[in-house]
């Protein structure tokens, strides 16, 4: 079979300078997009073909589309952006596209090759490389997708999907500054459980922490933690975010993956870095008793967590419904300042890049 080949439609009617300078003014996250998409469909007899890159626009589907009863669906986070010089970078994407077919294995779609994500992406950023942002934290969001768009009611794998990627400007994640988070404990909900998709990127996997996620702002924080689901002692993520601790040896301490922890590109690239600043790292389960302890005896000095959108982020502390734990001052610490700094100083071409991190688009 020959190559998945991405053929360019450029958009008639792309926004004007106009336009697209006054949202990259301040594009915010998640509320405008650039002017193309990219789209391929697979079916059971041809397997994928129909790839462009086109316009961006509605897509027109059955209500009896699959992925709305069967969420058969994943996803991916990633990002491009302009470096001093004006080019533009994008951050491991051989990684994204790796994860990606192994989420669709998981979730019994087929696997799109990964030179056909990868090319996809590429042209899409080089297509409308107008629209990545230059300043601050500023960066263009790119959001390849997958979902089963069979007409069909019933359980099983979808006889036709649908591969799609969409990119929209995004702003600093904290405009005004890094603002350590408080964590909400969930003692009540689990996010997933072994043997099921915890591992893979799936729309499904988000549903399910929204509940707690709005008992976490209820009771006045920014993000939930989740347990594992057995014994429910064990520290596993927030609703999309990976957790770090920092000890009072100067080591490092983060969730051992399990199969119901998202292998976090993010996450793996931290463990990197932390090692190249000097800090001991180890993977292993942690108690969150052992963090309320920890915090409290101040043999844990710092927490963070990091995810695509907000890169890293302080934690001020861990509450629950009979009390809380402050981390250290509650202001973050050295160790989640140097790492933070040293993955963005790289993202945004201000430093070497030691590890080959970085894919040059245009």
């Amino acid at each position: 079979m020959s190559a998945l080949k991405f053929i360019v439609e450029p958009n008639t009617q792309p926004a004007s300078d106009d336009q697209r300078a006054q949202i990259l003014a301040n594009p915010g996250f998640g509320q405008y997009f650039s002017d193309h998409m990219a789209i391929a469909t697979w079916t059971k007899n041809d397997g994928w073909h129909d790839a462009r890159i086109t316009a961006f626009g509605p897509l027109e589907l059955s209500p009896a589309t699959s992925v709305f009863h069967y969420a058969q669906t994943i996803f991916e986070g990633m990002k491009a952006y302009r470096h001093p010089d004006d080019s533009i970078h994008m951050f491991r994407p051989e990684a994204n596209a790796a994860r990606f077919a192994k989420s669709a294995r998981r979730l019994a779609l087929p696997e799109l090759p990964e030179s056909a994500f990868l090319d996809s992406i590429r042209q899409l950023v080089e297509l409308d490389q107008a629209w990545v942002p230059s300043g601050g934290e500023t960066s263009l969001y790119l959001r390849p997708f997958m979902f089963g768009s069979d007409p069909f009611l019933g359980v099983r794998p979808s006889a036709q999907v649908t591969y799609c990627a969409i990119a929209s400007p995004a702003g600093s994640y904290f405009s005004g500054g890094v603002k350590p988070v408080r964590i909400w404990l969930s003692e009540e909900y689990t996010r997933a459980a072994p043997g099921g998709t915890g591992a893979a990127k799936t729309g499904g996997n988000y549903a399910a922490s929204l509940l707690a996620q709005a008992e976490a702002i209820e009771n006045g924080c920014d993000q939930v933690a989740f347990l594992d689901a057995i014994e429910k002692k064990w520290v596993e993520e927030l609703g999309g975010m990976n957790l770090y601790f920092v000890l009072d040896d100067n080591s490092v301490v983060t969730p051992e993956l399990s199969g119901t922890i998202l292998e976090g590109v993010t996450r793996d690239s931290i463990l990197k870095l932390v090692t190249d600043l000097g800090h001991p790292v180890t993977e292993r389960k942690i108690s969150v008793d052992e963090w309320r302890e920890g915090a409290a005896s101040g043999r844990i000095r710092e927490v963070f967590a990091c995810g695509t959108a907000a890169v890293i982020t302080p934690v001020a502390s861990l509450k629950w419904k009979d009390g809380e734990v402050q981390v250290a001052d509650g202001n973050g610490g050295p160790v989640t300042t140097a790492v933070r700094s040293a993955l963005l100083d790289l993202q945004y071409g201000r430093t070497e890049d030691p590890h080959n991190w970085m894919t040059k688009v245009c």
